[in-house]
């Protein structure tokens, strides 16, 4: 065989393990109650679902509570199916969590409750434009 055709094959396998090994890390989106389906037939993979916090009519967050030890919280969110549910975050409360427009929490049930691994956050700000009212 020339070299040439050595790198190739070389290269072709170095491409394919790279996308297995994506590919197992791969997640995907869906909501609380396929999230608990999945968990309660054994699946751990981690998983995101979308949602936005419960809010009350005045628009104040509802259901935050900060943890016993001051670095962890839980608070409610509500998935695009509309279903409520509790979640866990060991870590401390990202900056403008409750600004945010959409949340994306990726981890898995434990038990009945969801526990996220990682948040991450749509902030209105980012994404809308700003209409200043110049007075002439």
């Amino acid at each position: 065989m020339k070299k040439t055709h050595i790198l190739a094959i070389l290269v072709i396998a170095a491409a394919i393990a790279i996308i297995l090994s994506t590919a197992g890390d791969a997640s995907t989106y869906v909501s609380f109650d396929q999230a608990f389906q999945m968990a309660s037939n054994g699946n751990t993979t981690s998983i995101h679902v979308v949602g936005e916090l419960k809010k009350d009519a005045e628009g104040k967050v509802v259901g935050l509570e900060p943890g016993p030890d001051q670095l962890s919280f839980t608070f409610i969110l509500v998935d695009e199916a509309k279903k409520e549910q509790t979640v866990y975050y060991n870590e401390p409360m990202p900056p403008d969590f409750t600004r945010s427009e959409k949340i994306v929490v990726i981890g898995g049930f434990q038990g009945d409750r969801f526990v996220a691994t990682k948040i991450l956050l749509k902030c209105p700000s980012k994404y809308q434009e700003n209409k200043l009212n110049a007075r002439v």
